[in-house]
């Protein structure tokens, strides 16, 4: 069983006597700091910090806890938000026909490395309808070509809503989501790109590579927004390729990536250790 902790995460104008004052906050309530870390970015002046603490003997409520830490968030102008670590969120996933890493994070998830619930699969192609059987988990099919994209687009946001996700997952979900349809979750949308971006957006992105002759592949996950693979991103990893390589074995070496990229991404944003700011990310370890 996980113990439970709780997570403060917040951002503010730098300024000297945060740690100070926020530490003093949570020990006058008799709370156990047990990992803190924090990030000052130079450029936008701008601090960030995750606190994780032991609320066993904490003597305020968690659920009144912004009732009690007001005061030390206005006089910092602080934005911030509490998390409890034993709390399982709710992450749908949606794939198409490549299905390897939606089997990696069915796997991880049936083994307790992710801690959460997958309350639904939703795909534009049948085939992982019996790997969502064996795991257990709804499976739902809405095909999506151009001619219904938007009737399709319609259909998965009624399946979300009926099943209430606190996130996404596209899990090589290989569809354009529309700007309506992102700004419904924002900061909330999981996508696995399978190139180094900003290298290679698009379609199509191992033959790209290919074709400029790379010697390094890459995989990316990042936070969707309105413009195509140009979110926050949360994790890269590379694999060093020769002239040797095929396309074929450029796109066999990149599912490799693609999977450990995207799980860890996941993870991390399940552990609420991901902290965004502008078009970037703080990964808190």
């Amino acid at each position: 069983m996980i113990k439970n902790t709780a997570i403060l995460l917040l951002t503010c104008p730098d300024r000297v006597g945060l740690v100070a004052s926020i530490a003093e906050f949570i020990a006058q309530h008799k709370g156990n700091i047990l990992h803190a870390q924090e990030h000052g970015d130079e450029d936008s002046r701008l601090f960030l910090m995750r606190v994780e603490f032991d609320p066993a003997a904490f003597d305020v409520d968690l659920a009144q806890f912004g009732r009690y830490f007001g005061p030390v968030a206005e006089k910092f102008e602080m934005q911030w938000r509490l998390a409890q670590s034993n709390y399982r969120p709710r992450m749908a996933i949606l794939v198409s026909q490549y299905d390897h890493c939606l089997v990696d994070l069915l796997y991880r998830h049936k083994s307790g490395e992710l801690h959460c619930e997958i309350p639904l699969i939703i795909s534009n192609h049948p085939n992982s309808e019996a790997i969502a059987e064996f795991y257990r988990i709804p499976f739902f099919h809405v095909p999506a070509t151009a001619a219904n994209r938007p009737q399709a687009e319609q259909q998965i946001l009624e399946l979300l809503q009926q099943h209430r996700p606190d996130f996404i997952v596209l899990a090589r979900y290989m569809q354009i989501l529309s700007p309506e349809f992102v700004v419904r979750y924002p900061q909330k949308i999981i996508n696995i790109h399978h190139s180094f971006l900003p290298a290679f957006v698009g379609a199509k992105p191992y033959h790209q590579a290919f074709a400029r002759g790379v010697k390094l592949i890459g995989a990316t996950s990042h936070y969707v927004t309105e413009i195509l693979d140009d979110g926050p991103i949360i994790e890269q990893d590379v694999a060093r390729i020769s002239h040797r390589d095929s396309v074929e074995d450029l796109v066999q070496q990149g599912r490799d990536l693609e999977k450990t990229v995207l799980s860890r991404a996941v993870r991390w944003h399940i552990e609420n250790r991901v902290m965004i700011f502008g078009k970037r990310t703080v990964i808190f370890e």
